[in-house]
């Protein structure tokens, strides 16, 4: 048989209550479950930053999630913060040195939602805080707020033709399922659109230098779409 690629996807975290009287971490399943679906095989990875070698050593691909939370504006220089801003420090200081030396490698990385700003953020590019304040007449991004099924497609993107996006997918646009309401405001150093909605915010991006690393503001993990499926298992496929 062949070896299944092992694929590490890293967790969200909560403080105490709810589930436990401790800190814990948890993720939807549909993450795993999508991984397992175009054959590879779903890694969970604490935050333990000290441990990021040991998990690139073990793993031959990265997903960074999404979570109701965002990057700190500091990381990217902004000198103020807008009221809305949930940070998660320890979460996102470890998928910031595993996303890191993840890029240094060369290891095909999947950015999903926060991971796709996140990537954008290493690399240097700066964020909008609030689409609805930095965005006059915006596509509402939220699916909660736009009153949409959590993981149902509700708006069109396009996407840029001769992207690795375009290749993948073989389309130049569909309907996808963001929930965000943050979004890129100046491209890191290297990357690429390959993906916007109609009111200009870009819903993707890709690494010119590197093999795969692709950062997408909507949710593949749902496969609500057979091209969703096609990114999922062209991910899984560069890391075999």
């Amino acid at each position: 048989m062949t070896k299944k690629p092992i694929i590490g996807i890293t967790l969200d975290s909560e403080k105490p209550g709810g589930y436990s009287l401790f800190p814990w971490v948890a993720l939807r399943e549909n993450y795993a479950d999508s991984i397992v679906a175009v054959g590879g095989t779903p890694v969970l990875l604490p935050h333990v930053p000290e441990s990021v070698n040991q998990y690139l050593d073990t793993i031959q691909g990265l997903i960074i999630t999404g979570g109701n939370f965002d990057i700190d504006p500091a990381l990217y220089g902004a000198s103020s913060r807008h009221d809305t801003i949930i940070t998660k420090d320890r979460r996102t200081q470890f998928e910031w040195a595993i996303t890191k030396a993840a890029l240094e490698r060369d290891m095909p990385i999947l950015g999903i939602c926060g991971g796709h700003q996140l990537i954008n953020v290493i690399l240097g590019g700066t964020l909008l805080q609030h689409i609805p304040d930095d965005i006059p007449n915006a596509l509402e991004h939220q699916q909660r707020i736009a009153g949409v099924a959590q993981g149902k497609p509700h708006h069109d993107i396009k996407i840029t033709k001769g992207t690795l996006l375009h290749q993948i997918t073989g389309s130049t646009g569909y309907k996808t399922n963001s929930s965000h309401h943050q979004a890129i405001k100046t491209l890191g150093q290297g990357l690429v659109v390959n993906a916007q909605t109609s009111d200009g915010v870009i819903e993707g991006i890709e690494y010119l230098g590197k093999e795969f690393v692709l950062g997408l503001e909507w949710h593949p993990e749902y496969l609500a779409s057979k091209e969703d499926k096609k990114i999922l298992a062209a991910f899984v496929e560069a890391a075999s």
